[in-house]
């Protein structure tokens, strides 16, 4: 079988592959059309999130077998028409979930504790103490929207804190003895943080908006690991400057390319992100929270595991 690799990955899983028997070839840098013209040849591909592989480039994959995505989620991928045409689908969340695990948990304590405003207040010759007091994560009630591989790792990354933690997803039943199943009005009425853990779905995409903030009895803190376009920028900034979200931990933008390799230009910004960049209630970073040294191996070695599994 030849597999074709379009994004670049840890090097063992094309040593991975061709120990398996499989032949691969390797192309980081031609256009979608240019694939098009020669993805006939193919019976495998492995993506990260180079571009979408919608009906007409499935259409053009007469000998496909398999899709692996060297990731968590299958947005970028026409995943009905695949499964219609008998395409296998592989995704690796078992490979970073424990990266987006202490992440998330990173993202809190940083931001209860003010560490990176403590930082740079001290860089600058301000030895500023009242003004840096923090909080304490112990006693708080923790929600977590979307319970599947990376909700239950950080719920994991949780045992050793005395938290209550409640998560909300629309699957039945999915609760262990990390976390309690409870419904969206639940976990609204009680929840001091919200983590999101959810991929992009037409469910998902502008699921917080103000409505979605004005159902929580009490002001909380957000954090977002999961999927960009799952908030409303502008909404979450009205709500940070009214004080019922007391503060934001970002890992995803909705301004992000469907890449996730990009933003935009300087010169573009909107509004709502000229808020977040410059206030101290926010905490950003560039979709990292599943991109660890230990990660990119054990991505990896999922997506070679699964094609093993399948195929060999």
């Amino acid at each position: 079988m030849k597999v074709l690799l379009l994004d670049s990955n840890h090097p063992l899983l094309k040593k991975g592959l061709e120990i398996l028997g499989f032949s691969c070839d390797e192309d980081f840098i031609s256009s979608k059309e240019i694939i098009e013209k020669k993805i006939t040849n193919y019976d495998g591909i492995v993506i990260r999130s180079r571009f979408s592989i919608d009906k007409t480039f499935i259409d053009k994959a007469t000998h496909l077998k398999f899709i692996a995505r060297v990731g968590a989620g299958l947005e970028n991928i026409d995943t009905v028409y695949a499964q219609k045409k008998g395409i296998h689908l592989i995704a690796a969340p078992e490979g970073n979930r424990n990266a987006v695990g202490e992440h998330t948990l990173g993202m809190i304590l940083s931001l209860f504790n003010k560490l990176n405003k403590a930082d740079r207040e001290i860089r600058q010759g301000k030895w500023l103490r009242e003004e840096n007091r923090g909080l304490e994560l112990n006693g708080k009630t923790v929600g977590i929207i979307g319970y599947g591989n990376m909700g239950k790792a950080f719920a994991n990354k949780l045992r050793g804190f005395d938290v209550t933690v409640l998560c909300y997803d629309i699957k039945p039943d999915v609760g262990d003895e990390n976390c309690k199943q409870v419904s969206l009005k639940q976990l609204q009425a009680t929840a001091d943080i919200v983590s999101l853990h959810t991929p992009e779905t037409p469910l998902t995409i502008n699921m917080v908006d103000t409505k979605f903030i004005n159902a929580f009895t009490k002001p909380f803190w957000i954090f977002n690991t999961g999927r960009g376009k799952s908030i409303v920028t502008k909404d979450l900034v009205h709500a940070l400057q009214s004080g019922k979200i007391l503060g934001a931990g970002l890992d995803v933008l909705e301004y992000e390319k469907s890449s996730f390799e990009d933003l935009f230009s300087q010169h573009n910004l909107p509004k709502a992100f000229q808020y977040l960049i410059t206030s101290e209630k926010v905490l950003l970073t560039p979709h990292v929270a599943g991109w660890t040294i230990e990660s990119n191996i054990k991505l990896a070695q999922t997506i070679v595991d699964k094609i093993q599994q399948k195929f060999c």
